[in-house]
């Protein structure tokens, strides 16, 4: 009974555990399906585009700005690549945050900016020379370029003052290209991973309904559990009653036995009283049956004796008979003689004659 108990107590556990793990998981993926990753991608590359722009903008207002003196230049300078470290961060920042949640998945119809596919040095030169076209340059630079120079300076320090800022221009239009570069390289790796993102979205949704299958076969069970935990309770208490009521019989037959016990070593000892007087009365027995037997021997040599007794006594009676007989012939002879007047001496004669 403890063991039945110990099984149920167990298995309901087993199956409380199951269905809690299933509903964490299908929870999760209802939170992960509520919170889709297209927006969190859309946002990184909203910012990536902004950095990029950004960093084109600098590069614009920088050419305006090289024709001032030679201190503002060196602050655009440090202002831009303080922007592109803060950029930097900002996009170690999301690398970081995307790679905490690896498990997170993305939808279908993921966003992704046509600038950055169609992106190429030579459209962002393109595009910065016809800003720089639109906004009148040339104009700009020959008013701003010299402002702080005296107009008497030569052609040639003009053109050696011009090639210093194209080198440095051109330094930095480098770093715009191998920024662009290594956006492009960003931009190749997101897709990468959100066509990977989309792979694990879909095991992770197959796996997903599998759970959800499972879950759905573990509840069955658990009801079919429970009917047959049900069932095996109201067997249980069926056979607690049996128990008892078996336990009362034991208990009943044990004092019924107690008694019969203590009538049955009564019984033997009684018995036992009765072997001893039974063995003892055996051996009366025979004593008395051998006292018998000696009667009997004793009683038949008596009989023999009185048998030849009897036979004596027979012949001694036979003997009388005849006595008797002869007597009464000789009374028959005396009366004889009486009446024959017989004389003594014929009466002698008579006797004598008897005795012969």
């Amino acid at each position: 009974m403890k063991i039945w108990r110990r099984l149920n107590a167990e298995l309901q556990a087993k199956t409380a555990d199951l269905v809690r793990q299933a509903e964490e998981v299908i929870r999760d993926q209802q939170e992960v399906q509520s919170r889709p990753v297209s927006t969190q991608i859309k946002s990184y590359e909203k910012e990536e585009d902004y950095s990029l722009s950004g960093l084109l903008s600098e590069g614009i207002a920088h050419l305006h700005s090289e024709t001032k003196p030679k201190t503002k230049n060196v602050d655009a300078v440090n202002k831009i690549q303080n922007k592109r470290h803060s950029a930097n961060k900002g996009r170690k920042a999301n690398s970081s945050i995307k790679l905490k949640y690896p498990d997170v998945h993305v939808a279908n119809d993921v966003a992704i900016p046509e600038d950055f596919s169609d992106f190429s040095l030579a459209k962002t030169i393109s595009k910065i020379e016809g800003q720089l076209e639109e906004e009148g340059i040339s104009d700009y630079i020959d008013d701003d370029i010299f402002c702080g120079v005296s107009n008497d300076i030569g052609t040639e320090a003009q053109n050696r003052f011009l090639k210093a800022k194209l080198r440095v221009m051109q330094e930095e239009l480098d770093n715009v290209v191998y920024e662009c570069n290594k956006k492009e390289n960003e931009i190749q790796n997101l897709k990468s991973q959100i066509k990977n993102f989309e792979e694990d979205c879909m095991r992770q949704q197959r796996t997903i309904n599998l759970q959800q299958s499972q879950t759905e076969k573990y509840k069955t069970l658990f009801e079919e559990l429970n009917k047959k935990c049900d069932g095996l309770q109201q067997q249980l208490s069926s056979v607690e009653k049996e128990l008892e009521s078996k336990r009362r019989l034991q208990k009943q037959a044990a004092t019924s036995q107690s008694a019969t016990e203590v009538r049955l070593n009564r019984a033997l000892e009684e018995a036992e009283k009765y072997k001893l007087e039974l063995s003892k009365s055996r051996q009366n027995y025979k004593d008395i049956a051998n006292e018998e037997h000696q009667k009997i021997e004793a009683l038949k040599s008596e009989n023999k004796k009185l048998e030849k007794q009897k036979g004596e006594l027979m012949i001694g009676f036979k003997k009388q008979l005849k006595l008797i007989d002869i007597l009464k012939r000789q009374k028959m002879h005396i009366e004889a003689a009486k009446m024959l007047s017989f004389t003594e001496e014929e009466f002698m004669k008579a006797l004598e004659w008897g005795n012969s």
